[in-house]
């Protein structure tokens, strides 16, 4: 094999996969934008339900909570701000790092859909269902986990998006 022929061929290898390195991370930045826009959408979202709705979420505060409806508004209030601030690149690392703190707080919510009849009723689901639930919240706190961070590794990356897909699926679903 001819030596020019030899480097020409090795060159536009280097070239094609840089070129390939940066569409890849163009992607990657484009599906991170998306899940952060959606999520931001999701939790705003529920956060107004919390406003409209406040009975949906009162049947599953649990009871030794006190001031059930504080809670309720107060947790509402949180979701909507914490989603705005999700949006600009500028807050976006205090809105998710407030949301891994606001569904860890919330979480004793979820439990409690699990263990009470009442609540599983008045959400129409089965015990089932509740237990289904619960490990969705961990791809929340790793989405917001991710977010809240600016360099992270490409098989992160790729976990966050591949976890994204069928969490807000479930969600949206949810009603």
């Amino acid at each position: 094999m001819d030596l020019k022929l030899f480097y020409s061929i090795r060159f536009c290898q280097i070239n094609i996969t840089q070129i390939d390195l940066v569409i890849f991370d163009i992607m990657r930045e484009t599906l991170k934008n998306i899940t952060v826009y959606s999520l931001s959408l999701l939790y705003v979202g529920v956060g107004f339900k919390h406003f409209i709705d406040i009975d949906f979420f009162l049947v599953i505060v649990p009871p030794y909570i006190p001031y059930p409806e504080l809670m309720v508004y107060t947790s509402g209030l949180f979701e909507i701000v914490l989603g705005v601030l999700l949006v600009p690149r500028k807050t976006r690392k205090y809105g998710a790092l407030g949301l891994l703190v606001l569904l860890i707080a919330v979480f004793p919510a979820n439990i409690y859909l699990f263990t009470s009849e009442i609540a599983q009723n008045t959400f129409g689901i089965s015990r089932q269902d509740a237990l289904i639930r619960l490990p969705f919240q961990v791809p929340l706190l790793l989405l917001a986990y991710w977010h809240s961070k600016t360099g992270t590794t490409k098989l992160f990356d790729t976990l966050c998006v591949v976890l994204f897909i069928p969490t807000i699926i479930y969600f949206v679903t949810l009603g």
